[in-house]
Parts: structure tokens; sequence; C-alpha cells
């Protein structure tokens, strides 16, 4: 299987340094015929002759030519240099579009995760028509550009071999259709499970969650229940299995067990609560007149230069994301709450956005580096630095809600090296208060407007600042201290 998906990070840094100063991708060790590498700021993937004959076959089909492919070209140069990326000698080097930002299917909400799938599921379909399949069915070969779905794992796809089955059946079952399964049927968030397990969830845990009634729903029984049974009927003897499949299995068969698969994950279908819905259209304890200047003073810092990276940390309806994309290349949104993320993905895919990435994602417990050595998934820092920071309606949430101390909210946002948007709403603020309420008395000393902006001071330069007119709470715009 591949995991070369993450080549198209906005700027990680290289694990190793190869020849020439090029850089190892270290998410991309699996697949022994392809291997991605960084040269300066581009990204490229070297093919053993296996693989490059794959790419040829590949590229002969005009498959390349298709929107949803990450835009791949042939790109030569330097190919003695690079003897120890692959198993093999390279005979051939991609270089390949970079995504703005990567992301991972545990940050991703609901409706994210089942376009990603359905992608890969039409794209399989297109392979077969052109004798090419697709060597593995993971969601990490799949990147978003705003709501855009793109397949980033050209080594993904190779020659068809006669009577070789659906070799990425389970590896979809368990990263794509039992995590989509579980929160449509169960209501059960999925990405503690994909964040849990790089892997995904296996047949015999799936089966293990399922009630005797959900085996009678269309598709389960059989990708579930029955392939549960099968792999622990024949665990210990693959070799058989996999003569027996070679024996009966045609091409028909083949794209018709892909087809039935589309037909599933295309029903599976799951809604935040109603609550939620409702609170979309507006959640906060803002007049208008406070909004509305809210929105001037984002507005104002958006406009101020062209950003390249931003984030908006605690976007709920990603109102201010919105407002930041009109100066920002690409705008990161962030929210702990998959609600309201999976809300604005749907609006961002209606409008055929590809500036705003909507992410499920605590900042007090963000996603850290995972798989081997903690580097085939990279850490939320480490995929790509903002240079604007919008930090609204969060310091509350985190100082009081998380109970992370003040100096260390701050020194986190200084760790960004980013400039800064951000509001305090004072302790006479509503929400300040409810979440004050169940605590004892005097627990959150720290949480007061004038520690909070000496210690600002410290980290930051402090270019201006404005009281909302409901006087409880105060916006600041602060750029890192120089030196």
């Amino acid at each position: 299987m591949s995991y070369s998906e993450r080549h198209t990070s906005a700027g990680p840094s290289p694990s190793k340094a190869g020849p020439g100063g090029a850089g190892l991708e270290p998410g991309s060790f699996r697949d022994p015929e392809s291997r991605v590498f960084y040269a300066g700021d581009r990204v490229y993937r070297a093919l053993s002759p296996d693989g490059l004959a794959d790419f040829e076959a590949l590229a002969a089909t005009g498959l390349l030519d298709d929107e949803r492919v990450v835009r791949t070209e042939r790109a030569d140069d330097g190919v003695v240099a690079l003897g120890d990326l692959l198993v093999h000698q390279p005979a051939g080097i991609l270089r390949h579009e970079r995504v703005p930002f990567v992301s991972y299917p545990y940050e991703w909400p609901f409706s994210m995760l089942r376009d990603a799938a359905l992608l890969q599921l039409d794209l399989l379909l297109a392979a077969l028509e052109r004798d090419m399949v697709m060597k593995d069915s993971t969601p990490y070969n799949v990147q978003f550009k705003g709501a855009r779905p793109i397949f980033v794992d050209i080594g993904s796809f190779e020659r068809m071999r006669e009577g070789e089955p659906w070799v990425g059946y389970r590896q979809f079952c368990m990263l794509y259709l039992y995590p989509l399964l579980l929160q449509s049927l169960k209501g059960v968030p999925f990405q503690p499970w994909l964040r849990g397990s790089i892997d995904g969830i296996a047949p015999g845990q799936m089966r293990a969650l399922l009630s005797f009634r959900d085996r009678f729903r269309r598709g389960v029984f059989t990708n579930v229940f029955l392939h549960a049974r099968l792999e622990r009927r024949y665990a210990d003897r693959p070799n058989q299995v996999k003569q027996e499949v070679r024996r009966v299995f045609k091409k028909e068969l083949f794209v018709s067990n892909v087809r039935k698969m589309r037909r599933l994950v295309e029903r599976l279908a799951w809604n935040p609560p109603e609550g939620v819905w409702t609170a979309y259209g507006e959640r906060n304890t803002y007049t208008d007149d406070d909004t509305r200047r809210k929105e001037d003073f984002v507005r104002e810092v958006a406009r101020a230069r062209d950003w390249r990276l931003a984030w908006d940390v605690g976007a709920n309806n990603g109102r201010y994301s919105r407002i930041a994309a009109e100066g920002a290349a690409t705008v990161v949104a962030f929210d702990a709450d998959q609600g309201p993320v999976e809300l604005l993905y749907r609006d961002l895919r209606g409008e055929a956005d590809e500036r705003i990435l909507a992410l499920t994602m605590n900042v007090a417990d963000p996603s850290p580096g995972l798989g081997w050595r903690g580097l085939e998934r990279r850490s939320l820092a480490d995929r790509g630095r903002p240079d604007l920071v919008l930090a609204l309606a969060l310091v509350h949430h985190l100082c009081i809600g998380a109970n992370v101390p003040m100096s260390e909210v701050v020194d986190w946002f200084a760790s960004l090296g980013a400039a800064l948007v951000v509001e305090f709403p004072t302790r006479e603020d509503p929400m300040v208060k409810k979440l004050l309420a169940p605590k004892r008395e005097g627990l959150h000393p720290d949480y007061e407007i004038d520690f909070f902006e000496r210690r600002l001071g410290e980290a930051f330069d402090v270019e201006r600042s404005a009281r909302l007119q409901s006087g409880t709470r105060v916006l600041y715009y602060a750029r890192p201290k120089r030196g």
C-alpha cells in the first residue's frame, strides 16, 4: 500500500536530507515503487522501473488530465543523484502540484470523509475502464483544496493483473466505510477512532460495535458481519484464499463490487443535532453593533497585506474565516465541534470554495505526530506555519473551559510566529460568567484583562486594540516582536 499522500504539504520540514539536498517525505515509505521527496519549494516523486511503467500506462489513459487528480508532470533532471530514495534504482521523477495545507481524515467532518470515499471509488471505476487499478484505498491519499477533494497519490495507480481482486477492499472498509457507518448508524464520531489507529477500524472491531438488528441494514451484513467472519476463519490461510479468489475473480465482478460500495457510501448520511443547525446562523452573545465592529476590525487586518496562510481557531460558522479569505490565499478554519464544521463544509462545497479548509480540531488537544516514528502523520504546527492567526471567542474557552493557564495560551500564540487578532472577553461577559459558574470561587485568578495585556505585550507588539460597544470584549491586533 502507498502512503505517499502528504507530499503536497504547505511547507513541512523534510525528515532527512538526501542526495543533492533532497529531503525525504517520511509518510511515503510504504510503497517500494514510489517515494516522495522535496527539493527547495518543489515536491517530487521518484519511481522504480515498475513504478515508471505504471505511470506511463496511466498517462496514456488520460486520467492525469482529470481535475480531481493532482497536477503532475515528468521531471527527470537529476535522477542519477537519487540513489537511496527507493529499494530499486530510480527510473523516473515526477513533479507535483502543492496543496496549500495538508489535513487528515481524523480532522474531517462526516461529509468530507464521505466525499473523499466517493472520489476514491469514482477514480477506481475510471481506472478499471482503462485496465488500470489502485493498489490501495486510503483516505490519506486524498487532500482538500478548500472544499474540493483531490487525489494526490499518483503512485497508487498500477496496471491491472488478470484475476486480481480488489486488493484495497479491506483498507477501504477500515478507513472509509466503517468510520462512516459508525457515525451514520450509531451517531458516534469517527475522528477519535481514526486518530487512535492509523490503520482504521478492523472488521472484528466494527462487528462488535453493531447490534443484531444492524445486520439487516443494506450492505452491513456483507461488508461487516460476513467480512469479519471470513477474516477470522481464514486468518491462517491467506495464500489459499488468494489462490481461490484468483481462480474465480473477473473484472466484471470487480467493477460490480465497486459500484455496490459506491451506492452504499452515497446513501450514508449524518446531520448535526437540531440545535447546531439553529445556532449555525449565529451563535454568540454579540449585539448587531458589536458584530459589525468586530467584522470591520478583522477585515482591516485581513486586507492590510497579502497573507499566505491564515488560521481561524475556534471558527464556529466560519463568519470570520470568510473575512480573512478576503486577504489570505488559504484559510484553515478549526473548531472542536464537528456540527458547525460539517455545516460550514457543506456551504463551502456548494460555493465551490477552494480557499477555506474547514477542519474539526480541539486546539487544547491538537493532532499529534502519528505512525512510524511519529512522522507518518505530522502534528498541526509541522504542516505549515500560519502568518496570520484569528483567535476570536477562544481565550476564555482555553483558560476557563480547558484550564490552560493564561501565560501558556499567550506562549502558544507566540510560538506560531504569526500576526495575531485575538479577542479577550472580560469577567463581566455573559459567556465567561457561564463558564465560571460551576467553578470554585477564585480558581482562575490569572483571567484578568490587565494580566492578559501584560503577557501579550511581552510576546507581541500590540498595534492596536478596540473595545466593543457592549464593553465586555476587547480586540487586539499584534505582531511578533522582532529579534
